[in-house]
């Protein structure tokens, strides 16, 4: 029987062992190398682009020589005006990538040694770094599409007089459905809406004329067959055909975020739900990629996506 891939030395190209042994300064070296990729880490100003500059070791800033304008590595970035080490950030992105099913940021907190709500908005601003890579993604090929409902509800009253027929729509509080489209092969783009059905549009939108669509028998789906050649397959019957109809990998995606929810973060808020739902999407499309990949992927993307509009100063409203 073939070996898993998490199980291979492959998927084990970084360590928390190796990026503090490494230093702060090393750290350093490989926030600048990902940050100026295209000038093998010489640093660019962010204002008109020189590439003539004055260092400024004492506070690892940089002077441009053309606007005088002074710039760090984290500048502009979602790391911007950072207090944490950059050899504990670039640690930090190494544990978040290693849970192939996420992390509680209170787990987050206690490995990191840092207070829980700054565990918790960085790990958010590193969901939305990731969630960046498929922004505008236009998926063709052969794509699959299924919804998933997640509820928050909490717990039942205690006396049996008090409790809500939780079925009503009236009592259904925050649930919201995931919808995920998922390429074969490929990448997958989730959405949060109230209802499955809402998926219809969001398909014709964001998948390529052309499409092989896959999806289960869903009477809402019906509309789609109009535009792209379709495959169905009836759940109550069978999973799979034998012949390629199947929603298994959409199946999968799911899986793993309900895992995500219920085993490491307990309590998902609807308002965030988008959140983890694209880090779990993200987790599931590079799965066979090492760790080390992964690390870097997120560290590079964070690097080059501007500063949060959500996260920055969250806690200060």
């Amino acid at each position: 029987m073939a070996q898993h891939f998490l199980l291979s030395a492959e998927s084990r190209t970084l360590s928390l062992k190796a990026i503090y042994k490494g230093g702060e300064e090393q750290a350093y070296e490989t926030f600048k190398r990902l940050r100026w990729s295209q000038t093998n880490g010489s640093p660019v100003c962010p204002k008109c682009g020189c590439l003539d500059f004055y260092s400024i070791p004492t506070r690892r800033k940089f002077k441009c020589a053309a606007c005088a304008h002074q710039f760090s590595v984290t500048s502009g970035t979602m790391f911007a005006s950072r207090k944490m080490a950059f050899v504990d950030l670039l640690a930090a992105i190494c544990l978040f990538v290693n849970g192939s099913k996420g992390m509680s940021s209170v787990q987050f907190s206690r490995d990191l040694d840092c207070q829980y709500k700054t565990a918790w908005v960085l790990a958010h601003k590193l969901r939305e770094a990731l969630a960046a890579e498929t922004a505008n993604e236009i998926l063709d090929g052969e794509v699959e599409i299924d919804g998933a409902h997640f509820a928050q509800n909490g717990r039942p009253a205690n006396r049996i007089a008090d409790r809500v027929d939780r079925r009503l729509k009236a009592n259904q509080g925050s649930k919201r459905v995931v919808i995920a489209l998922r390429q074969r092969g490929g990448r997958s783009l989730t959405f949060v809406r109230r209802r499955e059905a809402e998926g219809v549009l969001i398909a014709r939108q964001r998948l390529a004329d052309g499409t092989k669509l896959f999806a289960d028998e869903a009477a809402h789906w019906d509309a789609l067959e109009l535009q792209f050649s379709t495959g169905r397959i009836n759940h109550s019957v069978s999973y799979s055909d034998g012949h390629g109809k199947h929603t298994n990998m959409v199946e999968s995606f799911f899986s793993r975020l309900r895992r995500m929810v219920a085993g490491q973060h307990h309590f998902v808020s609807h308002k965030y739900l988008y959140q983890y739902a694209n880090h779990a999407a993200w987790l599931e499309d590079h799965r066979r990629r090492s760790n080390g990949a992964n690390a870097f992927a997120i560290l590079g993307g964070a690097l080059n996506h501007p500063v949060s509009r959500i996260w920055a100063g969250y806690w200060q409203r």
